[in-house]
């Protein structure tokens, strides 16, 4: 970064320390360069000028230009006035309104002066008034140089300050009037063939553009390069990783893989299942450590891609261990593949935390002398006091639930420094592809896109709160056919801000709409003990009804489960109805999830909820989620690529981009695999000055 950008923000004139103080605490703003780096989130037109006689219906923000006729001061009480100027360009009248603040702007302007007023016009009492609007003297601005206004996003701290929108503009426009030239970040044979303007004018248009189309050029220019810096800090990370570390070579399919194949495994693969084991199996013929995502829509058949890979490694002498989140789905995986692998010389042993005593003893004496081949449990199974013999590969499932430390700790479980254990992640919510890229760049991507035969599509409907007593009589005929139904609301109790149902509320409705039914109630605040219980009650059929907040969202496997009822479901995110209704449609009889809202909705709603009701898709529901709602909370625990924030770029919007920056780093990386070439240099000097903080792996070596 150039000497101008790291100098201390206080220094640049209309700061000082008490607002860098309010800049560094509520925007992280310190230097000149993260000032620079801070960008408008919108843009008004400011070249054309209306006349007050131009003025019409529900307009945008305009501009007029004329002179405050007069002032009228009304008493509001409580010691607070409003102030009215009567504002006037020659063609008609407006109304200047403050009701806050018009002390200052009464003393400050004066009558018969020339002024831009800039806001947005609404009608009271049959006449147009503008509420707290921009105001300059005319002679102060030049209209035609000003084009695009930017607008920046502050908080209440900093407009308490002075520090609004505007007032960033004015520090933004004093940085960019003694902003020397600035030295380039990317060489020419990048910026030349993809027609990027230089940094030094996409920093002064991205601020101050004349025009959309300087506008849209300084956007794209600054994405590429937010997100080719990304990309080239994962392809040298890879490349480094390689490099330094081998992974377990997988020399044979092995026997115990032929064996279930052959005699265990009684129905077909998907083409799909069958393409990722043999990605998967290639992977690990190479000698280099695999890190591969697997992604496939619920009931896809991960698992069983999961345990023909540990039955690959088991083959080739190594133990396995796959780790889960919860202790219902680690039990469930161990239930799934003892009923696999029933007759097999295979060893599997559960490890969680209520593994305990004598038989925690046990079983870690197995692990540790190779006794035990597939390891089954949850975080307890990173615990220093696990040691395994000799473990090839990891299973990790539901990814966003772990981070890349957790996975560390699992490498760390290798007897050797020299050797990494493959690792295999898993996870059923489904990740758009711009994301994966960007989020998960460490990560080689498998997806399972097809489902097995036989199973039937689940069909969503929408309805309305004041339906219920039909619906009631539907959840009915389901049971009475010997099925089991869910129950969802998104809160445990009432809550004084929302006006939501909540869950023990809604729990003794259903009792007194369902007195000869028999129901489990299970939430986030209960003991463990008491809610594994609960929960497994419902799984061996005990209980009819499951009410339940969204611990069941992972790790609940009821193939008898055929209705899924999500209360409120307004409140719910597309990928988090979509992991809730993964939990029916895991038999092979047909399938309902029912989305209750009231009828109140906003437009977004509706076409979220709209969504789920078209498409069982996962991929498609994942893509509408992120330009809905952006990357959110399907970031998960922030990973290895994701290390700087993007500030411009949008991974929902900017695929093309994604895709074009990642093929160029990588380029960059096979033509200088050292990082030695002069004509490279400006790339690895701007990804220091980014300071990336990576993965001590010496730490784990």
């Amino acid at each position: 970064m150039s000497d101008f950008f790291s100098q201390d923000i206080m220094y640049l004139p209309g700061v000082g320390p008490k607002k860098k103080e309010i800049l560094v605490r509520e925007l992280g703003i310190a230097t000149f360069g993260d000032l620079a780096e801070y960008y408008p989130y919108k843009y008004v037109d400011r070249s054309k000028v209306y006349t007050i006689a131009e003025l019409s219906g529900e307009m945008p923000f305009v501009q007029v230009r004329g002179r405050i006729l007069s002032w009228e001061i009304y008493d509001t009480g409580k010691k607070q006035r409003r102030f009215v100027a009567h504002f006037s360009d020659g063609t008609g009248i407006v109304d200047l309104v403050w009701f806050k603040g018009g002390d200052y702007v009464y003393k400050s302007l004066k009558l018969n002066e020339e002024y831009i007023v800039f806001g947005k016009p609404t009608v009271y009492q049959g006449r147009y008034q503008f509420s707290h609007p921009d105001i300059d003297e005319a002679s102060s601005l030049t209209l035609s140089d000003m084009g695009l206004q930017p607008h920046y996003m502050t908080t209440e701290r900093m407009k308490n300050a002075g520090l609004t929108s505007r007032g960033m503009e004015r520090l933004t426009k004093s940085l960019v009037e003694r902003m020397t030239e600035l030295s380039e970040t990317l060489p020419p044979f990048i910026t030349s063939p993809y027609g990027l303007v230089s940094r030094d004018l996409a920093i002064r248009w991205i601020h101050y553009p004349h025009n959309n189309a300087e506008m849209a050029e300084a956007q794209r220019r600054l994405k590429f390069e937010e997100l080719f810096f990304v990309q080239l800090n994962i392809a040298r990370y890879i490349k480094e990783r390689h490099e330094k570390y081998c992974g377990c070579r997988f020399t044979k399919v092995g026997k115990p893989f032929h064996v279930f194949y052959d005699n265990n495994l009684r129905f077909e693969l998907t083409g799909a299942q069958k393409r990722v084991v043999k990605e998967i199996y290639h992977d690990t013929c190479t000698g280099k450590q695999m890190n591969r995502l697997l992604q496939g829509d619920v009931g896809s058949g991960k698992t069983l891609v999961a345990l023909l890979t540990m039955l690959i490694a088991v083959g080739n002498g190594f133990q396995t261990v796959i780790m889960a989140p919860t202790e219902i789905l680690a039990e469930q995986h161990l239930e799934t593949i003892r009923h696999f692998l029933h007759d097999m010389e295979v060893s599997v042993a559960l490890l969680t935390g209520t593994v305990k005593g004598r038989r925690r003893r046990e079983t870690l004496e197995s692990i540790a002398d190779g006794t035990v081949d597939i390891v089954v449990g949850t975080h307890a199974v990173i615990e220093d006091t696990v040691v395994f013999h000799n473990l090839g590969l990891a299973v990790i499932d539901e990814q966003h639930r772990f981070g890349v430390a957790q996975r560390a700790k699992l490498w760390s479980k290798t007897n050797t420094s020299a050797f990494l254990p493959h690792i295999l992640v898993m996870t059923a919510t489904p990740i758009p592809r711009t994301l994966a890229m960007t989020l998960y760049g460490d990560l080689d991507v498998s997806v399972i896109d097809e489902l097995p035969p036989g199973r039937k599509p689940i069909l969503t409907v929408h309805r309305y709160d004041d339906q219920m007593a039909a619906l009631y009589q539907n959840i009915r005929n389901q049971i009475v056919l010997g099925r089991q139904v869910y129950i969802v609301y998104p809160l445990i109790q009432e809550s004084e801000k929302m006006d939501l149902k909540d869950l023990e509320q809604g729990y003794e409705k259903l009792k007194s709409v369902f007195p000869d039914m028999r129901l489990s109630k299970v939430h986030g605040k209960m003991k463990p003990a008491e809610k594994d219980e609960e929960m497994q009650r419902f799984v061996r059929g005990e209980t009819q009804i499951l009410v339940a907040t969204t611990v069941i969202e992972v790790g609940v496997n009821v193939p008898n489960a055929t209705v899924m009822v999500i209360m409120e479901a307004q409140r719910f995110g597309l990928s988090q109805l979509h992991q809730l209704r993964g939990r029916v449609g895991r038999g092979g009889d047909q399938s309902y999830c029912i989305l209750v809202s009231s009828r109140k909705l906003s437009t977004e709603t509706r076409k979220r909820l709209d969504i789920m009701c078209d498409t069982n898709d996962g991929f498609r529901i994942a893509e509408a989620d992120l330009k809905l709602r952006g990357p959110g909370d399907l970031e998960g625990t922030q990973q290895s690529g994701m290390a700087f924030d993007l500030k411009i770029a949008n991974i929902a919007r900017d695929g093309q981009l994604i895709q074009l920056a990642r093929d160029t780093a990588q380029k960059v990386i096979e033509n200088d695999p050292q990082c030695d070439k002069p004509e490279y240099a400006c790339l690895w000097r701007r990804l220091r000055e980014l300071k990336k903080t990576e993965m001590d792996w010496g730490a784990i070596s």
